[in-house]
């Protein structure tokens, strides 16, 4: 039996997309984006647990999609779970889990207008291919590709 590794989650950007480029010149956009969950506890009380997601967004959909990722909006990621080590500056093991990202959807939450599925992007690993290492002690080697046009069957509920 095979395995499984795909996340999916609709949260809210935390902050403004951040983007930087690998030494081979790769784009890497990062987010941050809050899910929470409400719940009653067992007094009664009504309770909400807020968790932050890291998400990674490579390629060239991360230079088509990052102006429009702004503190607030409401986005939809599909993407796998993965975790790296690296050593920092000062010498330190430093361990991070993150969502890299397969698909992104931006939708009409706060933080932009409009209702419904905005913009999405998707990466076209067929016709890209990058070299080189990437920053973090990750070694990434493919491309996402340009962002399409959304249609019906791009909208995840």
């Amino acid at each position: 039996m095979g395995s499984v590794n795909k996340a999916i989650l609709v949260g809210n950007l935390g902050r403004d997309a951040e983007m930087r480029f690998t030494t081979g010149g790769t784009a890497v956009a990062t987010v941050s984006i809050a899910t929470t969950d409400h719940f009653t506890d067992r007094d009664g009380q009504k309770r909400e647990d807020t968790q932050w997601h890291r998400i990674v967004i490579w390629g060239k959909t991360a230079e088509s999609i990052q102006p429009y990722l702004t503190k607030g909006k409401q986005i939809y990621v599909e993407g796998k779970i993965q975790t790296r080590e690296w050593t920092d500056k000062e010498g330190k093991q430093v361990k991070t889990t993150e969502i890299r990202a397969d698909r992104v959807v931006l939708l009409g939450g706060a933080g932009g207008g409009g209702g419904g599925a905005e913009r999405v992007a998707r990466p076209q690993r067929d016709r890209f291919a990058s070299s080189g290492a990437t920053s973090g002690g990750s070694d990434i080697s493919d491309d996402m590709g340009p962002v399409d046009a959304p249609n019906d069957d791009d909208i995840p509920f």
